[in-house]
């Protein structure tokens, strides 16, 4: 504890404005508890009850809850489930039907509005690829999170590859659980954490029932979802498919895209469960590329590229067995695979430079993974009378990756054939893959509403490549005049622990103080070994990076007033990752990016939420609709202070928003129901150079901007129709520069949009 508490105040003494406003937050919240009074005790404990239950229902018990008055949309997972302890750690839980937002885009801005401090990439109008960051972290594919589906990985290669080309249809997602840092020593190394998309599970009560949802909106965007489920006897069942096409609000921007979701649910036995889950997805996007600064402030819905392409192939299928063995003792056992692939097509050059109609660069990777997680969860006694936890695992994984990079055609349609496949111009690599971890938890109660919450985590990591990559030169006039070939073996194996503590203190049944220290981990990306791209440079000796996460914070509710959880944290990177800015050689000195372990960083700040429930607050009348407000806001800032490159020391950590708010109203009443909300992110950096502007636009500042949503629905009998409207005051704003694909160069966001959706269910 007062390791926890010395780290805390070192946060503080470095971010004193940043703690008063915590404090101040802190405080409410006990005034405001402290002067319900002796009153509203009855009335809270049977409030205590019905939070209890809302906790821990499953989706088939949310469709039998009447009085939704008391429901919070800021929530999170039991201190103990399905084979996980979250007590102690930033945990954080979404329940999709508790939201009304647009579902339709998988408009990532309003699904995630509920947690605090996330940095969220805009890069297609369709939410075709979810890009999530946080702390510092970047965003890009939400690589720097552990991204899971029904608890197994969705990543191309959770360590080697860990960008997630597929993100699950909102229709079709019950909850979305998310534990940052502390996450590691359950779910894997990544400094992000983990997030996971539970998928909707078969009707309980009905042996068939269906749901059918079509969308329409602006921009040609199309969208049709059918689902059937049901349950008979022993067996469970859900099946579901969503298609989605848009010609997008730029030229040359449009999709199409197609997911398949079949679950089956076996309860041969009380005490056994089995599921068995198959996913398919399958997408054809084109790219409009980047934009300069000076062409998105003149004309941001411009597009300088006709022939980029994106291609995404995935395959995802899992076997998950859960034996309860005896009263508090539980075995599971999933088993996953992932056969996907993934095709980039285009042109990479500098968006400053005209396409002449050249062959196109094609990048080409495919990924065979077979990953197993079992884990034995065992409640046991200890001082007293107090029920205690331990979780011990292990996991098992084996993944296979070609990368190929080469000449495509010079057309302009999605064609994803190499010109020469037996012998690509960039490289041609297998990158075989292996990690075996075993990792133990306990939640241990001491008595008082004391809790400790002991972690660690052994791994091995075996990673390797085996290909070769070309090097050519050309004259003036375009001519090859150098072509080598230069073939490549390496091996690497490293093992190592890491460990973690955590402490929770329960100061009433709904609110508890928690803080814990996590030791990270994140090995270095196959991208990070072999790449070629003329706006990005990998260093050679490219390293993995360490270090470790902080978090204390008070969270839980107030009677029936607030729900809220607030907390700082500190985030301390070793050797951190990053790219900066360089120039190439004369005469042009052509700016780029440079990736390599740029120096010792941290960030840190303060995260907040919180859901008034304004009925209770403001006394409603009861013939008024149900109204809640909801803010979320972090204040965070970020420094390089190692002894790296020293043209960084001391400057700020890229994308780290010195502010991020999220604010918003929710209303219904038994058939109508409306959300608004309103997003503001400060202004921060893409690289450690912390550069504000070049030429290529790979490289600058994100300008601050604010965006407003809007959804409403109206429900009578089995129909429903939902009316949504995306950033309504149609600001222009860019969320993401691009060194790549869909760029290179800036990524404007989307104008005001509409959907209008119409959904029957039987």
């Amino acid at each position: 504890m007062a390791f926890i508490t010395l780290t805390g105040f070192f946060i503080m003494t470095r971010m004193m404005k940043l703690s008063s406003l915590l404090m101040f937050v802190v405080l409410c919240c006990t005034i405001t508890y402290a002067a319900e009074g002796p009153r509203k005790k009855a009335r809270r404990k049977q409030q205590d009850s019905t939070a209890l239950a809302v906790d821990t229902v499953t989706v088939k018990d949310i469709e039998v809850i009447g009085d939704r008055t008391t429901v919070f949309s800021v929530s999170r997972p039991e201190d103990v489930s399905d084979g996980a302890i979250y007590a102690s750690k930033k945990a954080e839980r979404i329940r999709l039907s508790e939201l009304t937002i647009n579902t339709a885009t998988n408009n990532a801005r309003q699904a995630f509005s509920t947690i605090a401090g996330l940095n969220i990439w805009e890069s297609d109008g369709g939410g075709q690829q979810l890009g999530i960051g946080g702390r510092g972290l970047s965003p890009n594919r939400t690589s720097n999170f552990t991204t899971r589906q029904n608890g197994y990985d969705i990543a191309a290669d959770p360590l080697g590859y860990p960008e997630s080309y597929y993100t699950p249809p909102l229709d079709a997602v019950d909850r979305i659980d998310i534990v940052r840092g502390a996450g590691s020593l359950r779910y894997g190394t990544q400094f992000g954490g983990m997030i996971n998309f539970v998928m909707r599970k078969p009707t309980a009560f009905d042996p068939l029932a269906a749901r059918v949802r079509v969308s329409g909106g602006s921009f040609g965007f199309a969208s049709l979802y059918t689902e059937v489920s049901g349950t008979m006897g022993d067996i469970g069942y859900l099946a579901l498919y969503q298609g989605r096409r848009n010609d997008g609000w730029r030229p040359s921007s449009g999709f199409v895209s197609h997911t398949a979701y079949a679950s089956v649910v076996v309860t041969p036995f009380p005490s056994l469960r089995l599921i068995v889950d198959y996913t398919h997805m399958s997408s054809t996007t084109q790219q409009p590329g980047g934009l300069t600064d000076r062409l998105f402030n003149s004309h941001p819905d411009t597009s300088l590229r006709s022939r980029n392409w994106f291609s995404v192939d995935w395959n995802l299928a899992s076997v998950n067995a859960e034996w309860f063995i005896d009263e508090g003792l539980l075995f599971q056992s999933l088993t996953s695979v992932n056969v996907s692939g993934r095709s980039a097509l285009g042109n990479l050059d500098r968006i400053n430079v005209a396409d002449r109609g050249q062959d196109r660069t094609l990048i080409d990777g495919r990924f065979t993974n077979l990953t197993n997680e079992t884990t034995l969860q065992a409640d046991f006694t200890a001082f007293g009378s107090s029920s205690s936890t331990a979780l011990f695992g292990v996991r098992l994984f084996s993944g296979r990756t070609r990368q190929r990079q080469g000449d495509g055609t010079n057309g302009s349609d999605a064609d994803f054939t190499f010109r020469n496949p037996d012998s690509v111009e960039g490289s041609d690599y297998t990158f075989p893959n292996s990690n075996i971890a075993v990792f133990a938890e306990s939640v241990i109660r001491l008595g008082g509403g004391f809790s400790v919450v002991p972690g660690i985590r052994a791994e091995y990591i075996r990673t390797a490549s085996d290909g070769y990559y070309r090097q050519r030169l050309r004259d003036l006039a375009g001519n090859v005049v150098v072509d080598s070939t230069i073939s490549e073996t390496r091996s690497r194996e490293r093992s190592f622990v890491i460990a973690g503590l955590g402490l929770t203190y329960q100061l009433d049944t709904l609110i508890d103080l928690y803080g814990n220290v996590s030791q990270n981990y994140r090995s270095i990306t196959f991208s990070d070994l072999r790449i070629d791209n003329p706006n990005l440079v990998i260093d050679q000796n490219i390293g993995d990076e360490r270090g470790y996460t902080v978090d204390l914070g008070i969270r839980g509710r107030l009677g029936t007033y607030v729900a809220f959880d607030a907390s700082v944290f500190y985030l301390r990177y070793d050797s951190r990752i990053g790219e900066i800015l360089k120039a190439d050689a004369p005469p042009l000195y052509l700016p780029y990016r440079y990736r390599t372990n740029v120096s010792d960083a941290w960030t840190g700040g303060i995260e907040f939420v919180a859901d008034v429930h304004l009925d209770e607050v403001l006394s409603f009348p009861s013939t008024w609709p149900h109204a809640h407000f909801i803010i979320n806001g972090s204040l965070l800032d970020g420094r390089y202070d190692g002894t790296g490159d020293a043209s960084v020391r001391g400057r700020k950590v890229e994308f780290v928003p010195p502010y991020t708010f999220r604010s918003g109203i929710t209303a219904h009443t038994d058939n109508v129901k409306f959300s608004c909300l309103w997003s503001f992110v400060g202004a921060h950096y893409t690289d450690a150079t912390n550069a504000t502007y070049t030429a290529s636009a790979i490289t600058g500042e994100i300008p601050a901007y604010s965006v407003l949503d809007a959804t409403i629905s109206w429900s009578i009998d089995r129909y429903t129709v939902e009316l949504s409207c995306n950033n309504i005051l149609d600001s222009r704003y860019f969320t993401r520069r691009a060194e790549s694909y869909p760029g290179p160069g800036i990524i404007p966001a989307d104008a005001r949009s509409f959907t209008l959706t119409v959904q029957a269910a039987f």
